[in-house]
């Protein structure tokens, strides 16, 4: 896949130094921290095969990341073999000498960590999380990879299917998924292989042979051309020992490894073209320029200017495109920055009834503006907090201090990358933006795709496809030399991984409860070994609390807590949080609203004054109304081109029916919604009684009640809490149905049933029911579906309970003729799970699994609000927090069986299909004879009849 990199530019830097909690750092006139850097604490050293390692200790955590990342990317891939990178990158996790196919995911998942791969332009990167004392483990299994891979025609047919179910869902049936992975590469680049999109093209790899493949792993999968980063809870004269038995012994090749010497020249005309595809709700307008290769001293420049930009809702674009004139849905921008010539993009998705060529010359006003005159000081300052905020971020985890080591490594040639850019970051002068701006985002070095719905094109029109550039410069791959061919190991001679040692616990957040005289609940969770804190007030309500005809008026109500108070317009209440290096958000559940920021602990008195303002004292304004609602609208309408969206969006209204919860969001809805409307669903939840604020972070017990009592301790609210439901119908018979979306990229399946409510005493073993059946990589649906068949790219499994009973689901995407196949499997391993006991071992992984996700969750600051927050709306108590773990545990093979007889049993379900009917109907009426057919322009989601 290709990696757009704007998220982890944000994140590319070291950690500023601030002196305790809460105390203010220093700051310039216009509000900018000057803190110090500190720098990622990592030891390093090369093996005398040329792998270089990387080492960061943090024994405040009991999980450890491994990362594996090799210097070969997309733009590696071999003459007349496009998307070879990325469909190398599945082959990994298939047999080895010693590994079975999937046993990293039974070395990781199964033990309650996790394991991924990606593949960008410039490398592939292999990354797993697991309890730290499966750190061995997880060497002996990344050096055996390295070394031993195994390559026959079965892993690779299967894989390949896969690869194809990924190009559908990622590309074809998500709306501008060819805007984005396909057609801007191929028009950013006339000479470097750049141009060739990662997922490549599968006539290339349906003709690739099993000898290309295994030429490939022996050119580029060698030690020399890898970093291995180890990053968490180890002992590290250990760890030093355990590289030494596993990696030092792996052959380092004597043939060189093949680079890419291509440079693409400047562009000095402006290109443009314009395309017409079906599933394209709005016209969407791309343009992006060339920057230099991201170890340039411009790169910290470039990334204050893309914050200028594009972070946050007082950004320039925002502020313009999408708030102030409404010509946009979104816009943004991103820095697509590589180890040669890379991008700076902006882009637009337009709102109804708005033109590309409206868009277009929007976004060129904007970057004219950058480039004609300077930034203020206070946009420059923001954009410089935004960025350390983001940073602080990314060293929460074990995982985000291994990913900018090896980031740093491979595509700027130096692991202290990261501290160096941020460093930088604090010296770029408001002349400096303006300087890159003219330098590398002139008109004539422009690029432009305009993306246009396929019914809108005029008669006569002629395609002009954008290709890749015949001057597009790529080598064939030489085979090395006597290459070994690996085969597995017979049974008896496999080296088994080493045993696990002993576990390290987990420390659990211990919640601190006070309350304020006017009911509000204050709930602290200390963690000092960052400065950051995460501030959320939840209230109870939410949707389910809106009348019938009313759906959405609690969501658009929360949305607009934050876009105008009495003292506040939308845009200085964006631009005061965003100042501080955070961001406000405000979002409405089925049972609640929130109201959630995440700030340096810093300045968290000062976000505290923003956010109790949201919370108490907003307006309503009619002109922000119209905004949202017309906002929302064309979100709605996106959604609605997705099939895995709409299928959703269906199964909720299918199996609630007229309940509370089966209400949904439509264009219809929301256009009825008064500002009566909204500011009673406004009063329905936002009571000091039912409010809860949670404090997670660089704060303590006492300081968090004096902020409660400082900002929110004279709230007062008229009118009674809010009454309890009355008893909601029964749930309707369930119902096959088919959305008929014609040339449909990929089919979105969901069979979805009544669950339970999350104060069940039944909950746990459900959950733990639910993990067996489609819960991670190693579920019995993904197994069937994606591993075994090749049918879909992820298959899956969820229960939403909330105070009410909830949804039990399982979904996935697949082709649109295997659409049928998907359904029967599905229902086939529902009912399996009912019918026989799972047994011990398997259930062991399952357990692992929730428990693994559990603890990478309370990792962070908000994700432990999250599940705090969770518990809160659910009616939970918080001591479940101490509970979770052993409750997964107690829940035995005969529990689960119980549980899915009840609860899982596909007779009670509801079968959505949304996708190319004519594809998949046949097949599907004759297990489904009962099947409706509605086609997706008739679909009505305000009636539970759909229609």
């Amino acid at each position: 896949m290709r990696l757009f990199r704007a998220a982890l530019l944000l994140g590319v830097a070291a950690l500023p130094t601030l002196a305790g909690a809460q105390a203010a750092p220093p700051q310039t006139a216009m509000g900018a921290r000057t803190e110090s850097v500190k720098p990622i604490d990592f030891t390093t050293r090369t093996l005398p095969n040329g792998l270089r390692v990387y080492a960061i200790r943090d024994t405040t955590t009991p999980n450890v990341s491994v990362q594996v990342w090799y210097d070969v990317g997309s733009k590696d891939d071999p003459k007349g073999r496009s998307g070879f990178a990325h469909m190398f990158e599945h082959l990994m996790f298939k047999a080895t000498r010693n590994l079975v196919p999937e046993q990293m995911d039974r070395l990781t998942e199964d033990v309650g960590g996790y394991n991924n791969a990606s593949t960008a332009d410039d490398y592939t990167n292999y990354f797993e999380v697991v309890p730290s004392n499966h750190l061995q483990r997880l060497l002996f299994a990344e050096a055996d990879r390295m070394a031993a891979l195994v390559v026959e025609p079965k892993s690779f047919a299967s894989e390949r299917d896969v690869v194809k179910e990924e190009l559908r869902q990622r590309t074809l049936a998500q709306p501008y998924g060819k805007l984005f992975s396909i057609y801007y590469p191929k028009l950013a680049y006339s000479v470097h292989p750049y141009a060739r999109p990662g997922i490549g093209s599968l006539e290339e790899l349906e003709s690739a042979g099993i000898d290309d493949v295994r030429a490939f792993h022996a050119t580029y999968y060698r030690p020399d051309n890898a970093v291995l980063v180890v990053s968490g809870n180890f002992d590290p004269a250990q760890l030093d020992r355990w590289v030494d038995q596993y990696f030092a012994n792996i052959k380092r090749p004597s043939a060189p490894i093949p680079r890419v010497t291509v440079q693409e020249p400047a562009r000095t005309a402006a290109v443009s073209r314009t395309v017409y595809e079906a599933n394209t709700p709005l016209p969407a307008v791309l343009i992006s320029y060339h920057l230099p290769p991201e170890r340039s001293a411009d790169t910290p420049a470039l990334m204050v200017l893309n914050a200028i930009l594009s972070a946050g809702e007082s950004s320039r674009l925002y502020g313009s495109l999408v708030y102030r004139d409404q010509l946009a849905q979104s816009a943004s921008t991103f820095l697509d920055t590589k180890q040669s010539t890379g991008n700076f993009v902006a882009y637009a998705m337009l709102a109804s009834g708005k033109t590309a060529a409206e868009g277009e010359a929007a976004l060129k006003r904007e970057i004219a503006r950058v480039r004609d005159a300077a930034v203020s000081p206070a946009e420059l300052a923001e954009a410089k907090n935004e960025l350390l905020t983001s940073a602080l971020k990314q060293r929460e985890t074990a995982e985000g201090k291994a990913s900018l080591i090896a980031n740093s490594v491979i595509v700027n040639g130096d692991p202290t990358a990261a501290d160096r850019q941020i460093a930088a970051i604090q010296t770029v002068t408001a002349a400096d933006v303006q300087r890159v701006a003219r330098e590398y985002l002139k008109d004539q070095q422009s690029a432009t795709i305009r993306y246009l719905p396929a019914e809108g094109k005029p008669a006569g029109t002629t395609d002009a496809p954008i290709a890749i550039a015949p001057t597009v410069q790529v080598a064939a791959l030489t085979p090395p030399a006597n290459i070994a061919v690996v085969t597995p190991a017979p049974e008896g001679q496999r080296i088994l991984p080493p045993a696990p040692g002993a576990p390290i616990a987990p420390t659990l957040p211990q919640p601190v409860v006070a309350t304020l005289s006017n009911g509000i609940r204050v709930v602290t969770v200390e963690r000092h070994d960052l400065p950051l804190v995460t501030a959320s007030l939840v209230a109870l309500g939410g949707s389910a609390t809106d009348p019938a005809g009313k759906a959405g008026a609690s969501s658009l109500a929360a949305d607009l807590m934050t876009k105008g108070t009495q003292t506040r317009s939308a845009t200085e209440i964006a631009r005061a949080v965003e100042s501080l290096g955070g961001s406000i958000e405000s979002s409405a559940s089925d049972d609640g609203a929130s109201i959630d920021l995440t700030v340096p602990s810093a300045q968290v008195d000062t976000a505290m004054t923003i956010l109790a303002d949201v919370a108490t004292h907003p307006t309503f304004a009619p002109a922000e109304i119209e905004r949202a609602r017309s906002q929302t609208i064309d979100g709605l309408n996106v959604a609605m081109k997705n099939p895995a969206q709409l299928s959703g969006m269906v199964a909720d209204r299918v199996v609630y029916g007229t309940r509370a919860y089966g209400q949904v969001s439509t264009p219809t809805s929301l256009k009825g919604l008064t500002r009566a409307d909204l500011t009673a669903a406004y009063a329905r939840s936002w009571k000091p009684g039912q409010a809860t604020l949670l404090l997670v972070g660089d704060v303590t017990p006492t300081q968090a009640r004096l902020l409660a009592e400082k900002h929110l301790g004279q709230w007062r609210a008229a009118g009674a809490a809010t009454a309890a439901t009355s008893a909601e119908p029964a749930f309707p018979a369930p119902r096959v149905i088919v959305v008929d979306m014609p040339d449909a990229g990929q089919a979105g399946v969901v069979v979805a049933r009544p669950g339970i409510r999350r104060a069940d005493e039944r909950y746990y073993s459900l959950a733990v029911a639910n993990t067996v059946l489609g819960g991670g990589f190693s579920s019995r649906l993904n197994q069937e579906i994606r591993i075994k068949r090749g049918l879909a790219y992820g298959a899956g499994s969820s229960v939403l309970a909330g105070r009410d009973v909830g949804l039990v689901s399982a979904r996935t995407q697949t082709k649109n003729p295997s659409a049928a196949e998907v359904v029967g499997l599905i229902d086939a391993e529902m009912r399996r799970l009912g019918t026989a006991p799972v047994a011990p071992a398997e259930l062991e992984t399952r357990q692992a699994a929730l428990i693994g996700n559990f603890g990478r969750t309370i990792e962070t600051t908000d994700g432990v609000a999250s599940i705090l927050a969770g518990y809160t709306l659910q009616g939970v108590p918080l001591d479940e927090l101490s509970r979770y773990i052993p409750r997964v545990q107690a829940v035995d093979p005969a529990a689960v069986q119980t549980t899915a007889a009840a609860l899982l049993d596909p007779k009670a379900a509801s079968v959505i299909v949304v996708g190319d009917a004519k594809q998949f109907l046949p097949a599907l009426r004759q297990a489904h004879p009962e099947v409706e057919v509605i086609p997706a322009g008739q679909i009505n989601l305000d009636s539970p009849k759909l229609r």
